[in-house]
């Protein structure tokens, strides 16, 4: 099992690490700190999932173009190694096209007990993946409570086993979706302690959501139009004016399937234009070099944290930029894909911060600022609630 513990850190990148927990010799009274320091060791036991469904109450009716929500339906899963539980779970908002019931269909395929290593993650969550076509936050659902599992087991957060800097972390974002000038002042009063807001565009009343938020606040300002806009012309005209406004991108302002009309805008516009719905897994990233100017990467498309991080690697080899998101989650899937956002130029990880009914405790908002916990894996423990 050393050889499985020593393959998974190196192939983070801490060698050293990896290279040092074999060392540790001799009982508690001959060298106590170093068996302090020593993870716990592992056996011969077998992984086991289990999984439930949970609803999240939204604190505001949330409202993007398209569609309003006051809950978002999410499972919840663990599993349990040696003593130690991971984590996970699969948010489900409409436009995914999954639900509880097919997320817990597919994870009831899932035979994690063959795998007498958990360190193998390859190998594990390529065989999850092949179970069925898309099932993609079912997939990052396993994938989540796998790291944090793994994490917990070398007894280290993601973040400083992948060598990452925690001091990097980037401000997040607080949505104010869209909503009635009223609504939106109040709201954005709300979310005083954040240093930028995302607002939702596409509804109609672009021009006045902008406006209200701007009467109460200077802060900068990411967009987001869900696809909300239908002509090119008028989309590079309004990014004109919201770039004027103290915008700092546009996110996913025209269908996904208008690649040239995106390619167009993305050429004339002053400001970056994200895509969201039309980024889904890795092979996507390629594909929009010259058609977006970066990409939004959420684990519920992504499929998890390790495909996560191999789109990281791509799009700044292909020089574009990047972007943290999330849905309406618990701060379980949040402090996941915070682990990775010193990795990122933006972050938007507010949706354990939009609900009212948070099972666990993770990653905190400081003076706008992520700030990452210590706690081994994702970071998290449950609230006693």
């Amino acid at each position: 099992m050393k050889s499985g513990r020593r393959a998974f850190l190196s192939g983070l990148g801490v060698t050293s690490l990896a290279a040092a927990l074999p060392q540790t010799k001799g009982t508690a009274q001959e060298n106590p700190a170093a068996l302090e320091a020593a993870p716990a060791p592992i056996g011969n036991g077998k992984m086991k999932l289990s999984f439930r469904p949970y609803e999240l109450q939204l604190e505001h009716t949330f409202t993007v173009a398209g569609n309003s929500r006051k809950t978002t339906p999410v499972v919840l899963a663990e599993i349990q190694y040696e003593g130690l539980t991971g984590y996970g779970e699969a948010s489900m908002p409409p436009y995914l096209g999954e639900s509880q019931q097919s997320v817990m269909q597919f994870l009831s395929k899932v035979k994690l007990e063959q795998f007498k290593d958990p360190f193998l993650l390859d190998d594990i969550l390529a065989y999850v993946d092949s179970l069925d076509e898309g099932n993609r936050a079912a997939k990052a659902c396993v994938d989540i409570a796998l790291h944090d599992l793994l994490g917990k087991l070398v007894d280290k957060p993601l973040h400083k086993l992948w060598g990452i800097n925690p001091a990097n972390t980037p401000m997040t974002s607080f949505t104010i979706g869209i909503d009635t000038p009223e609504m939106v002042k109040l709201k954005t009063k709300e979310a005083a302690r954040f240093k930028v807001l995302k607002v939702k565009l596409g509804g109609g009343n672009d021009r006045e959501m902008i406006e209200a938020v701007r009467s109460v606040t200077d802060v900068p300002i990411y967009v987001d139009v869900n696809q909300g806009w239908s002509d090119k012309h008028e989309a590079l005209e309004m990014v004109h004016w919201l770039a004027e406004q103290g915008t700092e991108f546009v996110e996913q302002p025209l269908a996904k399937t208008a690649v040239d009309d995106l390619a167009w805008l993305t050429s004339k516009s002053p400001l970056p234009i994200i895509a969201d719905e039309a980024f889904q897994r890795l092979g996507d990233v390629a594909d929009f070099q010259g058609v977006y100017s970066g990409i939004n990467i959420k684990l519920m498309k992504s499929t998890g944290l390790r495909e996560a991080q191999k789109m990281i690697t791509v799009a700044r080899a292909l020089d574009m930029s990047l972007m943290m998101g999330c849905m309406t989650e618990t701060s379980c899937a949040v402090s996941a894909a915070a682990q990775l956002s010193p990795l990122v130029d933006w972050a938007d990880l507010d949706g354990n911060l939009l609900i009212t009914n948070d099972l666990y405790e993770g990653v905190k908002v400081i003076d706008g600022k992520l700030t990452l916990s210590d706690l081994p894996g994702i970071g998290i423990r449950k609230r006693n609630i």
